[in-house]
Parts: structure tokens; sequence; C-alpha cells
């Protein structure tokens, strides 16, 4: 609307303009001499004027009277398109002129602009695939997504452009979150270009996200055959993929096709917590243990976790508690001062009833590194040796303050997740989970908790207890034994990984 303001100004304002020059003209006195072979005209300022123009114009037409006669004289030398060149150039010259300008209009974010350039370069050069680009992506960055779609549509009948009009179409699709149509275009666009690496990426992303863990790992060797990804992120990465595809053949009950895949998972990547877990059940369950035992003490030197001890306990679950004790002392040798390796140990001391050797194996971890987890087994401790309950409750409290530990974090989110999984249920990132303490944020905080050991501490409760029964192994949980009749028992889950 102000566009059309100004152009109408601007007109009024030549034509005002043009009337005044011609005033000036005819109100100009004297006289304009031109002599030619002895011939002489007198002409006024006007009419001197317009020869001029007149002149310019002439000109003009013989200039392009010649590049006409030039093109004919190509045209009977044998060149058959001299003529029609010469017809056309013109048409080309405003045609790629707007096609200029519907580029800047759409880098300008002027959707409706560049449309309109679109359409007028379409009018000169008959250039569909070049000009239905700029038209689909300025609908889009005008909101118009079904001009967009029929655009992209229209795409799909050209070879050359079928790519771009599929790739369209699947961004249309994911925004409107219909991921299974998203994802059957990404295979075929993958079709089209395999080496496009942003295809690649989203479509592991999809297959992943919709547990086509066979179809992804088949992406996964074309990024690294087309070297879009390093051989050590694949092997990483097509582990976790056998991994999870190991897990659904283990619920689909093929046990001996899921004992291959979890093993080759495991062979991929032994630092892989979840695929060396797996790999030890199969090999428990073929009464391979020595296998089962070197799997799992291979990915505890990588990373000691309280998962792995409990697949390592299952090797041989009838062991007294003395002789486990033993066993675990070769699987902490590599790492005896990590925390996890401090924290199990003295777990196996209080199963075995030997508090005094449990206080030693924590030693002051509960100082240097307090985790929710590392004081609950504290308290079991000093149940175990006999403490006041006050004292008791008063680990109890400090656990309840104190952070929990290393999880399983998202790097990309930072979401916290109960257990491993191989997509982030919050951001759909691919393997994207680690081991280690979450970030420190103020939404975590208890408000008060830091007084609860001033008010536990006062309490003086008579309760006897049997220091016998204050472990529970397998679900890495410190429970202390219960009260007598009438009162609730003190538990304090460990984290173990589960948030």
């Amino acid at each position: 609307m102000v566009w059309s303001l100004v152009k109408i100004l601007i007109f009024v304002g030549l034509v005002v303009l043009l009337t005044l020059g011609v005033s000036a003209l005819l109100e100009t006195s004297g006289e304009v001499r031109i002599s030619v072979a002895n011939t002489e005209f007198t002409l006024t300022p006007l009419v001197a004027f317009v020869g001029l123009v007149v002149l310019l114009f002439a000109f003009w037409v013989v200039l392009k009277l010649l590049n006409l006669l030039v093109a004919v004289f190509r045209f009977l030398n044998g060149d058959e398109t001299a003529i029609s060149r010469y017809f056309d150039r013109s048409r080309e010259r405003k045609g790629f002129e707007a096609l200029a300008d519907g580029l800047m209009a759409l880098a300008s974010g002027e959707g409706r602009t560049a449309m309109a350039k679109a359409a007028k370069a379409e009018k000169y050069l008959k250039r569909p695939e070049l000009t239905n680009l700029i038209t689909a992506q300025a609908a889009e960055q005008s909101g118009d997504t079904r001009k967009a779609q029929d655009v992209y549509k229209r795409l799909l009948a050209d070879e050359r452009t079928r790519f771009v009009g599929v790739r369209g179409i699947m961004k249309q699709k994911l925004a409107e979150g219909d991921t299974d149509t998203a994802l059957k275009l990404a295979e075929k666009a993958f079709a089209l270009k395999p080496k496009h690496e942003e295809t690649q990426d989203l479509l592991l992303k999809l297959q992943a996200g919709s547990e086509d863990w066979r179809g992804a790992r088949k992406t996964l060797d074309a990024k690294l055959k087309y070297g879009a990804l390093p051989r050590d992120v694949h092997k990483r990465r097509d582990a976790v993929l056998a991994l999870s595809e190991a897990k659904d053949v283990v619920a689909e009950g093929n046990s001996i096709e899921a004992r291959e895949t979890a093993i080759e998972a495991n062979r991929l990547s032994p630092d892989l917590i979840p695929a060396a877990i797996m790999a030890a059940g199969t090999y428990v369950e073929q009464g391979k243990t020595r296998y089962a035992t070197r799997v799992l003490k291979k990915a505890w030197d990588a990373q000691p976790h309280p998962e792995l001890a409990a697949a390592y306990a299952r090797i041989e679950p009838e062991e007294t508690p003395a002789a486990r004790i033993k066993r675990f002392k070769a699987l902490i040798k590599s790492q005896p001062d990590h925390p996890e390796a401090k924290m199990l140990m003295a777990e196996l001391n209080i199963a075995a009833e030997d508090f005094p050797e449990a206080k030693r194996a924590l030693g002051d971890l509960v100082n240097a590194d307090p985790t929710a987890r590392s004081l609950t087994i504290m308290a079991a401790i000093s149940r175990g040796e006999g403490d006041a309950d006050s004292v008791v409750r008063g680990w109890l409290a400090k656990a309840l303050a104190a952070p929990r530990g290393p999880q399983w974090v998202c790097d990309n989110c930072q979401q916290i997740h109960g257990g491993w999984e191989p997509v982030c249920t919050n951001c759909k990132s691919f393997d994207t989970l680690s081991w280690r303490a979450p970030p420190e944020t103020d939404s975590n905080a208890n408000p008060g908790v830091e007084i609860l050991p001033l008010i536990v501490g006062a309490i003086e409760d008579k309760t006897t207890s049997e220091p016998g029964s204050s472990m529970v192994e397998a679900d890495h949980e410190v429970i202390i034994v219960e009260p007598s009749e009438g009162e609730a028992s003190d538990t304090a889950p460990d984290n173990g990984g589960k948030p």
C-alpha cells in the first residue's frame, strides 16, 4: 500500500517536472541554427530539444537493426538459433533480473515479494526448476504451507529437483509431528542422495526413534562408507544399536539370536555398560562364567558402575559373604580408590556383618564426596555398630540433603533417566546418555532439609535392632533393620543408577 502511494507520487512529480521543463523551453528566447550542405535550419529551443530526443531514438533503432542483421547473417551461415537468441535475449535479461530480485527478497525475509519476483521470472524464463525453488521457500517463509507443499509436489516431477521436493515435504511432515510419513520420505531422500549428510543424520534419528535398529545400523554403515562418521564413533554407535536390537530380540523370545547380538554389541564397544551386562548374562546362561567375568572386569576398568557389580554378583549367586568379598577384590583391584569401589566393598562387608571393616572400606567418602548412597551406607554401619538411633537418623537426614551421585544423564539436554536408553526420552537425541553426576540446580534443593539432622538428632528412640539384616544387595539398597512393633522402618534407597 505504501509502495503504491510512493510510485504514484513519483509519477506525479515526473509529470510536473516535464511540464515545467516544457514551459521553460517555450519561454526561452533565442534560436538554434543548424547548417547542413549549404542549407541552414533555424529551430526554437523546444523544437531543438525534441529533435535531439528523436535523433537519439533513431540511433537506438539503428543499433537494434544492425544487431538483427548480424543475427540474420549468422542464421544464414548455419547458426539455427541466432535469430531466436536475438529475440530471447531481452526476455532472459528481464527474467534473470527478476530471479536475482527474488533471491534477494528471500534472503531479506520478504516472502511475498520473493514469490512475486519468482512468478515474474517464470513468465520470462520458463525455468520452473529455478523459480519453483524460490516460490516454495518463500511460501514457507510467509507461513503459506499449503502453497509450499503444492510447489514441492511439482518439484517431484523433475528428476533434477526430486530430492529437493522430497526433502521439503519431509520437513513439513516433521513440523506437523507426522514422524511415520517423515521416516518414509527420509528413506526416499536417502535413496536419491545417500551421501547427503543431513539426510543421513535425520534418517538415523527417525529410525532410532521408531526402534528400527536394523535399519539404523545400515544407515550408520552408510555414514561410515561415505566418510561422514569417524570409525571409532561408528563402532560405539553401532554397539548401541546392536544392544538395542538384542533387547528387542530378547523380547521376541529368540534367545540364541539375542545372545549373538549381545556378544557382538560388547565386542564392538567393551566399555558400553549395558552391553557388557547383557553379554555377561548370556555367558552365564551358557555356563561360561570365565567369559562373563572377563567381560565385566573390562567394563569395570573403563568405568565402575553399580549395575556391573550386580551382574558380577549374579555369576556366583550362592556364594557366602566372605567368598563374595574375596572374589570382588579381583574386580576392584584396577581402581580400588574409586568411590564406587569403596561403597561396594562397604556394602559387602555390611552383608558379612563386619561393620568396622565396612567403615574402613568407606574411608572418608562421607566427607570428601558425600552422596545419598554413601551416607545411607554410613547409617547402616552406624546401626550395625550399635550407635544410638538418633545418630543413625542423623546420617539418614544428611542423606536426604545430599546429592544423588552419578546417574544416567543426557549430555544434550541434561535430562536424568532411571536407566540407560539408546535415545533420550526428552530431546530424542541418539547415544547421548552418560553415567555422571547431574548438574546441580536450584530446583533440586529441598528447602529446610539442612536442619533435619538437628531435629532428628534430638530424638531418642529405644528401638532394638539386629545388625545382620541391614543390607539388601540385589537392589543396591541399604535398609536399616525394622524397629520395634508400632514404628516405621527407616529406609533410604541408594541411587544405584535408578533416580
